[in-house]
């Protein structure tokens, strides 16, 4: 038996094609993503269920259920054409935090995403722990006003 999760199954149709209008590989790699998102949102108290959606014509993740945590996309930067992109709200402290903890893991553009190459190994730890960081941004953020 494997620890390999079952692919979350898609519940809106122009947000599977929107993955479909990546390249082959970048579509697989943000497909691998998605699924760490979800993955995350399952594992990480307080999160509750995932809105799937298109933001900007890129898939979109929220938790407006809970509010638990902030918005993540994904999608690419025109600056970087060999790597994906997971974006994160820009007016949050999440990439810097991302930055001091996984300095070698990523690279980052400026304060809104991290960027992954499309032909290196997913370094799966690291962003699982970055995505449920984003998940419940909203929550720290209440737990340390109620400190």
């Amino acid at each position: 038996m494997t620890n390999r999760t079952r692919n979350q199954p898609f519940n809106d149709k122009k947000t599977r094609s929107a993955f479909g209008e990546f390249a082959q590989n970048v579509e697989k790699r943000l497909l691998a993503v998605r699924q760490l998102i979800f993955d995350s949102a399952a594992r990480t108290e307080g999160v509750g269920p995932l809105e799937e959606t298109l933001k900007w014509g890129q898939p979109s993740y929220l938790t407006p259920k809970t509010k638990s945590g902030s918005t993540i996309r994904l999608g690419t930067h025109k600056d970087y054409p060999d790597h994906i992109a997971v974006f994160f709200h820009c007016q949050t402290n999440l990439v810097s935090t991302f930055r001091d903890l996984y300095p070698d893991s990523f690279t980052f553009e400026g304060n809104r995403a991290l960027l992954v190459p499309v032909k290196s190994k997913l370094p799966k730890k690291e962003l699982q722990h970055c995505l449920s960081l984003a998940l419940t941004y909203h929550l720290r953020k209440k737990s340390a006003r109620l400190d």
